[in-house]
């Protein structure tokens, strides 16, 4: 790549950097969101740090300030009790790094170098202790803090470890009581996209059918259903972060976390089984489709069944979505598992009276016209020869799995 155009690249990267930045910055401003929690923990951390300077370095002239400050900043973790467990393993690490120092230095007659020599391979390993995790650093940092400013006495190693339990406490109490921080919000989000994404992809298969798909439009698909898992991943780091987040959180005592109470891990499997099948039912489609198919492509009469029940899977997820956002209530559970799901509409009934517009009863009015256009779908098995028939069989068996499962993944509160 010749110099010019090098440079191009580079300013188009930059360019989208800086309009990522500045997208961040604009959803911090509009309202809650991850760039405001973000920015509310880079807020307390420098404060945590200000007022640990304040009370070492100004007020109490301790000899190395420095200490306070530095630990009390990176104490201001993203959840509390992560900023008590790091509090724990930094004072250990701050005091064996600066008793050893100490000791080496005494050992050396207050030779820096050969203090140096001593210290810091002992200090690096205790650093690479597992149970320290990414705090081992801290050890050999304050090994040379203690050697080059060459305070040995024991008098400075007093002051190193009480700068160190002073910026602790100052740290952890400014994460603890001021906005601690609760990741509830960043779950609700991973599992709304969830549903979402699928009713986006459902819908833009049954559009792109109806009008007659080629090849590449079922790669995409298949493209998109294979994104879906990640989602899972994000949702499953998301509900750990949230069970963190409620340890040791005044908050929790304080108010209820905003939102609904999140459906089970059973629903995240239910949701697993359904990404399976939807990457086994777009790639299907791809091999079916093209100038050269693996597969006999569905005749129309067949094709022209799949859109609707593509169109009424949407709807079962954009009912989902609606009822995770808490806008109408969650999903009563009427509809109870066990039931004959091949009965006439469904083996589904509403209860008499309810509301036809909350989403529990908008999921149970698509899924009744699914099945129903699942089983026009295998009633035309026995029309075709026996190539066709088994893409037809294929396409029917995948979608009853999809069927099935996405009637499983009823997103019934079960946690808060």
């Amino acid at each position: 790549m010749n110099p010019a155009a090098r440079a191009q690249e580079l300013g188009q990267r930059a360019g989208w950097e800086a309009a990522a930045v500045g997208r961040s910055v604009r959803r911090a401003l509009a309202g809650p969101g991850p760039e405001r929690d973000l920015a509310v923990q880079a807020i307390k951390a420098a404060g945590a740090a200000i007022l640990a300077w304040a009370v070492a370095g100004w007020w109490w002239q301790a000899p190395l300030a420095l200490m306070a400050p530095w630990t009390a900043v990176a104490l201001v973790q993203s959840t509390v009790y992560r900023s008590v467990r790091t509090g724990v393993q930094q004072v250990v690490l701050i005091a064996a790094g600066t008793v050893l120092a100490a000791a080496a230095a005494g050992l050396t007659g207050g030779n820096t170098m050969a203090a140096m020599a001593i210290a810091l391979p002992v200090t690096a390993l205790l650093g690479n202790y597992s149970r320290f995790e990414g705090q081992g650093v801290y050890a050999s940092t304050t090994a040379l803090f203690v050697l080059v400013y060459g305070s040995f006495s024991g008098f400075d190693i007093l002051h190193r470890l009480l700068e160190t339990l002073l910026g602790a406490v100052i740290g952890i109490g400014v994460n603890a009581l001021i906005l601690p921080p609760v990741h509830l919000r960043h779950a609700h989000e991973s599992l709304y996209r969830l549903p979402g994404d699928g009713a986006e992809l459902l819908r833009t298969m049954a559009r792109e059918m109806e009008q007659g798909y080629e090849r590449r439009q079922a790669q995409e698909w298949y493209t998109r259903a294979r994104r879906l898992p990640q989602l899972l991943t994000d949702l499953h780091n998301a509900r750990m972060w949230t069970r963190e987040s409620l340890r040791l959180n005044p908050r929790r005592r304080i108010r209820r976390p905003p939102g609904p109470g999140l459906p089970s891990t059973q629903w995240d499997a239910a949701w697993e089984r359904v990404t399976d099948h939807l990457t086994a039912l777009t790639g299907m489609l791809a091999e079916a489709a093209g100038d050269s198919p693996r597969l006999r492509p569905p005749p129309d009469s067949v094709l022209g069944e799949v859109p609707r029940l593509l169109h009424a899977l949407a709807d079962v997820c954009e009912a989902d979505a609606a009822a995770l956002t808490g806008g109408a209530g969650p999903d009563d559970g009427r509809g109870m598992p066990g039931a004959d799901r091949d009965a006439p509409g469904g083996g589904r009934q509403d209860a008499p009276g309810g509301d036809q517009g909350a989403p529990g009863d908008r999921r149970e009015e698509a899924m009744r016209r699914a099945w129903a256009a699942q089983r026009r779908l295998k009633a035309r098995l026995t029309e075709h020869d026996d190539e066709t028939a088994t893409s037809v069989g294929g396409l029917a068996a995948e979608m009853q799995r999809l069927l099935y499962d996405l009637d499983d993944a009823r997103p019934v509160p079960a946690e808060t």
